[in-house]
C-alpha cells in the first residue's frame, strides 16, 4: 500500500513538473526594441512598457499593483455563445498607479491583452499590449494615466474580441461601462441560435408559400352549408390529392417564391392557371378535331 502510495505521488510530481515545463516564460529572452517594445523569436511581446515616466496630471505613483490574467477557451464556458475569454472581466484601479500585469495564455494560440486610449505622447498608438503565442506566460509594466476614465481591454486578433475576449479596466470611478462585456454588460447583438437554423428557416419559407397558394386557388365561402352526398366523394378525394400535391410541392415553391411579395405569388400562381388551362383547351381541341376526322372509323356503323 505505502509502495502504490509513493508511486502514485512520484506520477503525480512528474505530470506537475511537464505541465510547468509546458508553460513557456517569455519574459527572460525579451529583446529590447527601444521605445517600450520588446519581443522575442518565440512570438512573446509587449509595447508600451513604461515603468518610470509619470503621465502628465500625476505627480507621483498612487500604489504599484500586480496582476495575474489568465486567457483561454475554458474561461468564456461560463458565457453562452462564446468562444474566447480572459477569466477577469473587470479591473479597477487609483488614478497613476504603478501596473504589473503577468498574461498567462493557455491555449495553443496567439492571444493578446491589448488595453487602448492611452495618452499617445507617452504610449505609442494609445495602448499598452502584451501578446503570447501558445501556452506561456508574459509580463509588462504601465503607468496609469490620472482621472475617472474606463479603458477597453481586449485581444485584437481576429475575432477573439467579438467571441468574447475583452474586458473594461476602470481607473478611479471610471465613466461608464462599456457594451457587451461578458458577465458584465448586456451585448449589443443578443444570441439568437434559433432564429439562425436552416431547416426552421426552409419550414418557414415552405409554409408562407403554402398559404399563399391556397389563398389564390381557394373557392369562394358560401353561407350555404349543406350535409355531403354521396356524389361528393369524388371532390373529396381530389382534394386530399390536391393537399399531398401541395406539400410535396412545397419545399420546390419555396424557392420559387423566395424574395416575392404576397402579391407578387398571386399573380404567378394565376398565370400558371391561366396557361395550364390554355394548354387543357388546346389538347381537348386537337383531340376533337382527331375524333372528328376519324368517326367513321371510331364510331359503329349502322
Amino acid at each position: 500500500m505505502v509502495k502504490l502510495l509513493s508511486v502514485s505521488m512520484l506520477l503525480m510530481l512528474f505530470s506537475v513538473s511537464v505541465m510547468a515545463e509546458d508553460l513557456e516564460d517569455h519574459d527572460g529572452m525579451l529583446m529590447n526594441h527601444g521605445d517600450g517594445h520588446f519581443m522575442d523569436m518565440a512570438g512573446g511581446m509587449v509595447m508600451g512598457q513604461n515603468t518610470d515616466t509619470l503621465p502628465g496630471g500625476c505627480d507621483r505613483i498612487s500604489e504599484t499593483k500586480e496582476i495575474t490574467v489568465h486567457a483561454g477557451h475554458k474561461y468564456a464556458e461560463k458565457f453562452p455563445g462564446r468562444m474566447f475569454a480572459f477569466d477577469t472581466q473587470e479591473f479597477n484601479f487609483k488614478p497613476c498607479t504603478k501596473l504589473t500585469v503577468h498574461f498567462v495564455n493557455e491555449d495553443h494560440i496567439r492571444h493578446q491583452w491589448m488595453m487602448h486610449g492611452l495618452p499617445k505622447y507617452l504610449y505609442p498608438q494609445g495602448m499598452f499590449h502584451l501578446e503570447a503565442s501558445g501556452p506561456s506566460k508574459i509580463s509588462g509594466t504601465l503607468i496609469l494615466p490620472p482621472g475617472d476614465k474606463t479603458y477597453l481591454v481586449h485581444c485584437d486578433i481576429a475575432q477573439h474580441m467579438e467571441k468574447g475576449m475583452k474586458a473594461q479596466l476602470k481607473v478611479g470611478k471610471g465613466d461608464g461601462d462599456l457594451p457587451s462585456i461578458p458577465g458584465v454588460t448586456a451585448y449589443v447583438v443578443a444570441d439568437d441560435y434559433k432564429a439562425t437554423l436552416p431547416e426552421l428557416a426552409i419550414k418557414a419559407e415552405a409554409d408562407a408559400a403554402t398559404a399563399a397558394i391556397a389563398a389564390a386557388i381557394a373557392p369562394p365561402a358560401t353561407p350555404t352549408v349543406k350535409a355531403p352526398s354521396p356524389n361528393e366523394s369524388s371532390i373529396t378525394g381530389v382534394t386530399v390529392i390536391g393537399l399531398a400535391i401541395g406539400l410535396l410541392m412545397a419545399p420546390f415553391l419555396a424557392r420559387k417564391f423566395k424574395g416575392m411579395s404576397a402579391a407578387e405569388v398571386v399573380t404567378y400562381v394565376f398565370d400558371l392557371l391561366r396557361t395550364s388551362f390554355d394548354l387543357v383547351v388546346k389538347w381537348l381541341t386537337s383531340l376533337m378535331k382527331i375524333i372528328v376526322a376519324n368517326k367513321h372509323k371510331i364510331l359503329p356503323k349502322k
